[in-house]
């Protein structure tokens, strides 16, 4: 797939990058502010352009926003933050659509759903995608059992990421994860996916 601003970047595939197509379709139609936190290379808040007429990405990574800076240059409704999303002097009730991938695993899950939560505007849609560690004999069966696919795709689509991205390892089990989420987001759809990532969607009511 080419850049979505046109720029001469080489494609590439990981299992982050695998839920991009899920979260674009998340964005709801006439979407004016869009927030992509711990937005890396900034590779989703750029194909994010294509559905919300603004998009700012955050991210605590001084290496991370400099390479989104450079990708994204000469866009002029697409903004990038080198900052903590957590502390960030960003708008309450300010975005129709808020995305994570692979971010909020790294910090404490109650508090940062609570900061995304008091930043999406009533009738705005947060969506959530990060890793979990598998306690339960069910978890760890579903483990193992998509061990295989997951090994097997990765080899065959080649993945990797941007040199320098962070990463960390997950501190809640899923289970965990979609106890904290059902009592922060009423209504909110969890999922735990394949390749070894969960996902929370939730429309904030208006």
């Amino acid at each position: 797939m080419p850049d979505p601003l046109g720029n001469n970047v080489r494609p590439y595939w990981n299992t982050n990058v695998a839920r991009h197509p899920d979260i674009l379709r998340a964005v709801p139609e006439d979407c004016r502010e869009a927030l992509d936190i711990g937005c890396g290379d900034g590779l989703l808040a750029r194909k994010l352009t294509a559905k919300a007429k603004r998009v700012t990405g955050i991210d605590s990574s001084a290496e991370m926003i400099t390479l989104a800076r450079e990708l994204a240059a000469g866009h002029p409704d697409l903004d990038f933050i080198e900052d903590d999303f957590r502390t960030a002097d960003l708008p309450a009730a300010g975005y129709d659509f808020i995305c994570s991938v692979a971010t909020i695993h790294h910090v404490d899950l109650a508090p940062a759903l609570l900061r995304l939560r008091e930043l999406l505007r009533p009738g705005g849609t947060l969506v959530v995608v990060a890793l979990a560690r598998s306690e339960t004999l069910a978890e760890r069966a579903f483990a193992v059992a998509s061990t295989p696919i997951v090994w097997s795709l990765k080899r065959l689509r080649r993945a990797h990421s941007p040199e320098g991205m962070p990463g960390a390892e997950a501190r809640l089990s899923y289970g965990q994860v979609r106890a904290t989420a059902n009592r922060l987001l009423p209504g909110v759809r969890y999922r735990r996916h394949v390749l070894r990532r969960y996902s929370l969607v939730w429309t904030k009511p208006g």
